[in-house]
């Protein structure tokens, strides 16, 4: 017998539950197979097509090259796949969002229908969404309870492959590899990382012995490389967050504690889309949808090409552009500015991010701009209005963020780099001028939350 291991959100090889299941239900070889679903594929900016595509076209390598590439609707796709290599069983980890648990709903059924078993086992988080309750049995709207929650409920060790696993060598469409070749090729794909796990497994490693001990002390400066830059792999399952969490419990100390924090963040975001779906493009909390506008501006076209005159702000948005990233500490302040300043509802920002990070996850990236614009998971949000100068003297003390984006500013000196409109020569070499007050903006912000509430 042949079982066959469908690939979604975990585009690796090791720490992957799927693969034991897969092999323990067979007997015999297991199948790898990734599918470019258009749905899904088509929708993606040409950075996220990219990511993709070189992290598929590592994961081939992973898997000795035995790795099956399709391209089409799951629901045809992986029902032809297995009638094509007999297989008797269908091996996933569980999709909680809602777009893709209704797609394994469909390819479940049609599989139903040949007699064909489907088999869940893991997700791509370190507790599956859903199964972290308070004492009433109900989930968290508030980060500090649930992460709580979170550690006292735990997760398991990272998934062993199993030492006889056999691998069949199942033929890819060459449509699919095309696809992905054509992603790779195209204008407007910017710097990327390194792609596959064993790019991400350096990656960390490298962190932990070097960038882990001052992560909580440096982990908000832009100016530093002091992140772990993991979240484009996070996003693609690349790596597992339990392979992570293993290693900052050997680990301990502060730092790696503070990083277990942003890891629950991760997966009390995925919780609260997986129980609020609806919340994934609407207002978590109602009643505040006088807080800010839906229209498309020249100012909010401004703010997504790096051009508000603001230089925190526009170093941010060039560096989403050119690399596909953006600092987390920067994300505040650029989605402060769209929603606070500019008064542009979050889900042009939230839609902007995701066509171009290539970390997008819909979780985090949504409800994260919910939580800045105020209509979220925060328990006290909405004054809370980021000034863009003062986060930019704090978190970029000596302007090398952004003097490293903003090349129009790279001859001013020092933190001068943020105020241009009061150094000599700020306006010199083209850099546009504040599109905006945002003295004025905020209190306008702030008189239409006292509006909303009042009323």
């Amino acid at each position: 017998m042949t079982a066959l291991v469908w690939l979604r959100r975990d585009l690796r090889r090791a720490d992957l539950p799927t693969l034991a299941a897969a092999h323990e239900a067979s007997g015999g070889p297991v199948a790898v197979a990734v599918v470019v679903d258009p749905q899904f594929f088509d929708d993606a900016g040409a950075a996220r097509q990219a990511w993709f595509a070189a992290t598929v076209t590592a994961l081939r390598d992973g898997f000795d090259g035995r790795l099956c590439v399709r391209t089409g609707d799951p629901v045809t796709v992986i029902p032809a796949l297995v009638r094509e290599i007999g297989a008797t069983s269908v091996h996933v980890s569980t999709e909680t969002e809602a777009e893709g648990a209704a797609r394994d709903d469909a390819v479940r059924t049609a599989l139903a229908a040949q007699g064909v078993a489907w088999v869940e086992t893991g997700s791509p988080y370190a507790v599956t969404p859903g199964r972290v309750l308070n004492r009433a049995g109900e989930g968290f709207q508030v980060f500090t309870p649930f992460s709580k929650a979170w550690v006292e409920h735990g997760w398991r060790a990272p998934a062993s492959e199993p030492p006889d696993l056999r691998l069949a060598d199942v033929p890819s469409d060459e449509r699919a590899w095309e696809r992905l070749r054509d992603a790779l090729a195209q204008p407007g794909v910017p710097d990327l990382p390194a792609a596959g796990e064993e790019a991400a497994l350096a990656r960390w490693r490298s962190f932990l012995d070097e960038g882990l001990p001052a992560y909580r002390a440096d982990r908000d400066r832009a100016d530093l490389d002091a992140t772990s830059r993991l979240s484009p792999y996070l996003a693609l399952g690349v790596v597992h967050p339990r392979t992570l969490l293993a290693d900052l419990e050997a680990r301990g100390g502060e730092s790696a504690d503070r990083l277990r924090t942003e890891l629950a963040w991760r997966e009390f975001y995925g919780d609260v889309l997986f129980r609020h779906p609806e919340s994934l493009w609407q207002d978590l909390r109602p009643g505040f949808d006088g807080l800010t506008d839906w229209d498309d501006t020249d100012l909010v076209e401004a703010w997504r090409q790096g051009r508000t005159g603001f230089p925190f702000v526009d170093a941010g948005m060039r560096q989403l552009l050119a690399t596909g990233w953006m600092h987390n500490r920067v994300r505040m302040v650029v989605a402060s500015f769209l929603t606070k300043d500019l008064h542009a509802h979050w889900t042009l920002g939230a839609r902007w991010f995701l066509t171009h990070l290539i970390d997008g996850d819909l979780a985090s990236n949504n409800h994260g701009w919910q939580w800045v614009a105020g209509t979220g998971t925060d328990a006290a949000p909405y004054f809370r209005v980021f000034n863009p100068v003062l986060q930019g003297r704090r978190f970029d003390p000596r302007g090398d963020y952004v003097r490293r984006w903003v090349p129009e500013l790279a001859h001013l000196p020092g933190s001068a780099v943020h105020e241009p409109w009061d150094a000599d020569g700020g306006y010199e070499r083209g850099y546009p001028r504040p599109i905006v007050d945002h003295g004025e903006e905020r209190r306008v912000s702030l008189a239409r939350y006292s509006a909303l509430t009042r009323g």
